[in-house]
């Protein structure tokens, strides 16, 4: 959070506060999902630990849906999360020969403009008091999206890419 000199300050939470919020990371194509990994408690996704444990599965992953195809021409999408963006990633996915867009805008992004919205719909209301709970929930609901909905959101995105570039960058409604 930034604040300037005349804001209050903000609240720090007392050591050994557990927050009960857990990091999905999804992995989804034109097929439909791919891997939905859950960063496991009181883990913090670093770079070593994105290249080292999330992409050898989305590899495994992809060469499992298509074992004759090579993933050179798969493009993955990040957001402007550090670890993301750090050189050991861009060079772990030039070894696994994956494709990665350069930082993105909400805008562009799946995740944000479709995925998310999907499963906080669908979760609305349910409590979990089991991690495993939630992320067999999360996984369920994930694997019910038909493989139509996967493609409409890909060809959505097409048009998206477009208005940014009509729109110079600038923040657009309307999709």
């Amino acid at each position: 959070m930034w604040v300037d000199g005349k804001g209050d300050r903000p609240v720090v939470l007392s050591p050994g506060f557990q927050s009960r919020k857990r990091m999905f990371t999804v992995f989804f194509n034109y097929s439909g999902l791919l891997v939905v990994y859950i960063l496991p408690q009181e883990t913090i996704m670093t770079t070593t630990y994105y290249v080292q444990n999330v992409l050898s599965q989305v590899k495994s992953a992809i060469n499992e849906q298509r074992p004759k195809v090579s993933t050179s021409r798969t493009l993955l999408l990040h957001d402007n999360a550090g670890p993301y963006k750090a050189r050991a990633t861009t060079q772990s996915l030039r070894e696994l020969e994956f494709k990665s867009c350069p930082t993105y805008s909400p805008d562009l992004a799946p995740c944000d403009f479709w995925l998310i919205q999907i499963l906080k719909d669908r979760l609305a209301g349910r409590k979990f008091d089991r991690i495993q709970d939630l992320a067999k929930a999360v996984n369920s609901e994930l694997r019910t999206i038909p493989e139509e909905d996967f493609q409409g959101v890909f060809r959505k995105r097409q048009i998206r890419l477009k208005r940014c570039i009509e729109s110079h960058g600038e923040y657009f409604e309307g999709l």
